[in-house]
């Protein structure tokens, strides 16, 4: 009969082990309890087996109706002690099975072989700097990617475009990789996709509109049709491996964002990408607070939370402030042309903007590559509204009066290859700025770039233009109230402060502190560090390599730190070329030797310098020829 116990408990585990793709997952007590309900219930519903059906004798049919009730009587007594030593004989049984951690075949019991094998958790950038945001998350053999962003270079890259991951552990384990999941459509976010795929093609998981924006960037790559891509609606559940991702609805400068919630046999994790707490969005509903609720009603093993606004305090505004203020500029500027500069991807500022314009009778003009690509896109997704006859080619500009017109530009960030840059500095082919004209920079200056966007501004006010760059703007990120509560709704065991600079992170790190995580369960990571994460491990314990891969042109990881070692000591010493011409065969010289010098001196000012260069050069030659 114990045999048979086990039996039914091998059946109750593989239902458990088919439902695991459609439920959440269950904490260890709730699993033993499952267990211990199924072998219970399989005892006291498991019969007496039949005997063999006999054939009928004379005996049997002289069998008295006494006897008959006599025997009834005593097989229901007997069924009942049968079923009371079953109940306990399988309550022993799982009783050994707990203790051991093995079946009577030697098999692990399921729950331990669950939590054999602990969450790694490996950020590959995004820490101690904005951008560069991508994630590894790894379980025995699946590994998944959140994000896969892209930074853009610091002062001192001379030459570089762009700084990618280094994504060496991810080639080297590509047939774990199941799939990238994206959270938004920012370049932080998804900019190094087309990079990233060349080498590890795996599927793409996000929502419609960010998914729009990949589109048109694997189309510029031609491999649109190379990579598999799925649309996710907030809400919904991807199994991948090991893993089953949920897509929740939160609100950013750009729409579509989400968080996951990333369920492993370890545990739940949330990661909340990059956020903000709006109630009164330009476009969509609000975020999805109740579900993040209902998730650390789950009880959530970590809490990974975007950390940009941790040092400001109360809560960021909401965007339709800002088209107040808009409506505000577009009413005190009547008589002038208005150029207003904002990021590409803030769709709903550009909606603002479009209403503001169309209320006022203007024309309204795109320009920037980025911001064209953006807004046409969202446009064909129908998360934007544009009034007809409102929107012109920028080569009709010139047949309306200015006070008729809005130039919607990128550029905000004094990007020097960016519309306004261009305009400012008077070699933008289509646009010239006007003493009357009305410049709005709708942003704040991203750490790094505040002395380029000072700069334009400088250009800006220089041409005569009135330049408008204060509360034009609100953050798309969460400040400190915010954060604290997410932190009340999820309730996790760990924190783990993502997306910022050290300082940031830091911060981060005390609030969780504030909200009762043990400080020891509060971890500051560094880009390349393996974390290893269960219900009672939480260590950093091992690194992989994780440093940026520099973009030049068209060469990718072409240019290290050697090359950009060499350019900084060009940009600080110059450069002295020596030019001599010799006979082949033998080696008579023939002409020079010619100095030409780049970045070192002004010649013309320094001739005795270069003559004597020459002395010293001719000098060397002569010994070299002598030998």
């Amino acid at each position: 009969m114990q045999i048979l116990n086990i039996s039914k408990l091998r059946n109750g585990i593989g239902i458990l082990k088919k439902q695991e793709n459609i439920t959440e997952n269950l904490t260890a007590e709730e699993n033993r309890k499952e267990i211990t309900e199924t072998m219970e219930n399989a005892a006291t519903e498991k019969k007496p087996a039949r005997r063999p059906a006999r054939k009928n004798t004379t005996a049997r049919k002289k069998k008295t109706d006494e006897a008959a009730g006599k025997e009834e009587k005593g097989g229901k007594a007997e069924k009942k002690a049968r079923a009371e030593k079953k109940t306990k004989s399988a309550s022993a049984e799982t009783v050994k099975v707990k203790k051991s951690g093995k079946n009577k075949d030697g098999g692990k019991d399921l729950k331990q072989n669950e939590h054999s094998s602990k969450l790694k958790i490996i950020p590959l950038g995004g820490l101690e700097q904005i951008g560069m945001n991508i994630t590894a998350f790894e379980y025995e053999d699946s590994i998944i990617v959140v994000d896969c962003g892209l930074s853009f270079p610091e002062d001192d890259m001379y030459g570089i475009d762009l700084v990618i991951p280094d994504i060496t552990y991810l080639k080297d384990n590509i047939d774990k990789v199941k799939g990238f999941f994206i959270t938004h459509g920012h370049e932080d976010h998804i900019g190094a996709i087309p990079y990233v795929l060349k080498e590890v093609n795996a599927p793409i998981y996000a929502t419609k509109l960010t998914n729009g924006i990949i589109e048109h960037k694997l189309k510029e790559h031609n491999m649109l049709t190379k990579v598999k891509r799925k649309v996710v609606k907030h809400g919904q559940h991807i199994n991948l491996g090991c893993f089953r991702v949920e897509f929740i609805k939160t609100n950013h400068s750009i729409q579509d964002a989400a968080a996951l919630a990333i369920y492993s046999p370890a545990g739940i994790v949330v990661h909340t990408g990059d956020f903000k707490v709006d109630y009164t969005p330009v476009f969509g509903d609000a975020i999805d607070l109740q579900r993040f609720g209902e998730i650390g009603k789950k009880g959530v093993l970590a809490l990974m939370c975007d950390s940009t606004n941790a040092e400001r305090p109360g809560f960021t505004m909401s965007e339709k402030t800002v088209g107040r203020t808009i409506d505000a500029i577009f009413d005190d500027n009547k008589n002038s042309r208005i150029i207003i500069a904002t990021f590409a991807s803030n769709v709903d500022r550009v909606q603002q903007i479009i209403n503001a314009a169309y209320k006022n009778g203007r024309k309204v003009i795109v320009e920037g590559r980025s911001m064209v690509n953006i807004i046409g896109t969202a446009s064909e997704l129908g998360y934007i509204n544009i009034p007809d006859n409102t929107l012109i080619d920028i080569e009709q500009l010139k047949n309306y009066p200015d006070e008729q017109t809005v130039i919607i530009t990128t550029g905000s960030q004094g990007e020097s290859m960016a519309a306004l840059s261009r305009m400012a500095s008077g070699i933008h082919r289509k646009v010239t700025i006007k003493p009357n004209d009305t410049i709005v920079l709708s942003s704040n200056p991203i750490p790094g770039n505040e002395k380029a966007v000072s700069n334009i501004i400088n250009e800006l006010s220089m041409k005569g233009a009135k330049v408008i760059f204060q509360d034009v703007h609100v953050s798309g990120h969460a400040c400190q109230e915010e954060i604290k509560l997410i932190y009340s709704l999820v309730r996790p065991k760990y924190a783990i402060p993502v997306h910022g600079e050290y300082r940031h992170l830091k911060r981060h790190a005390e609030l969780a502190v504030e909200m009762g995580i043990p400080k020891e369960n509060v971890k500051i990571l560094s880009a390349g560090d393996v974390l290893s994460i269960g219900e009672d491990v939480f260590d950093v314990t091992g690194k992989v390599q994780a440093q940026g891969i520099l973009v030049d042109g068209l060469g990718v990881g072409d240019v290290g730190n050697i090359v950009l070692r060499d350019r900084q000591q060009l940009s600080e010493n110059g450069l002295l070329i020596v030019v001599v011409t010799l006979e082949a065969g033998s080696n008579q010289q023939v002409a020079g030797p010619d100095i030409v010098s780049r970045g070192f001196v002004y010649v013309r000012e320094a001739e005795n310098l270069m003559d004597e260069c020459r002395e010293v050069v001719q000098e060397a030659l002569d010994n070299c020829l002598d030998r």
